[in-house]
């Protein structure tokens, strides 16, 4: 089976960096990928496991920056460059794109919910607690499902 490329907005790194657990990224897939335009907006060192790619396809990009950030079309550009990928990205125009591509998709909360999953954090809540005091916007409704699938009663 041929290795999945994950490629992550820059959203997703910034959540995870504000919480201290962009380490979950790398202990979830190997290896990431970001477009120059995510690592500018990032706008730290990123780790040696998280590797930078330029869009080929710059006009495919400019009109995805049409209707979506910089950031955002850079990675649904990428992503439709490559084969097997999944995409880690939070906004839902972004989303709703990715989606009408057919792109394999997830988000900051799915992330907890992988590594909670994987027995890499002890519990979802505390974790979408500390995302939510960051000024991380989760709708109550996805807090609630997500807690429920894991187990957690959210109090």
């Amino acid at each position: 089976m041929r290795k999945i490329a994950v490629i992550t907005d820059a959203s997703c790194l910034i959540a995870l960096t504000k919480i201290d657990t962009l380490d979950l990224l790398h202990q979830l897939y190997a290896k990431l990928i970001v477009t120059d335009d995510i690592y500018a907006e990032f706008g730290e060192p990123l780790p040696e496991w998280i590797e930078i790619k330029t869009v080929i396809n710059k006009k495919y990009q400019q009109l995805l920056e049409l209707h979506l950030d910089k950031g955002e079309s850079s990675a649904i550009a990428l992503a439709m460059e490559m084969e097997n990928v999944l995409l880690i990205i939070d906004d839902l125009k972004a989303r709703k794109e990715a989606k009408r591509l057919g792109l394999p998709m997830t988000g900051t909360l799915g992330i907890l919910y992988a590594a909670k999953q994987k027995g890499l954090i002890p519990a979802l809540n505390i974790h979408v607690e500390r995302l939510q005091a960051v000024g991380f916007r989760i709708a109550p409704n996805i807090v609630k499902e997500l807690l429920t699938l894991c187990g957690e009663n959210n109090q």
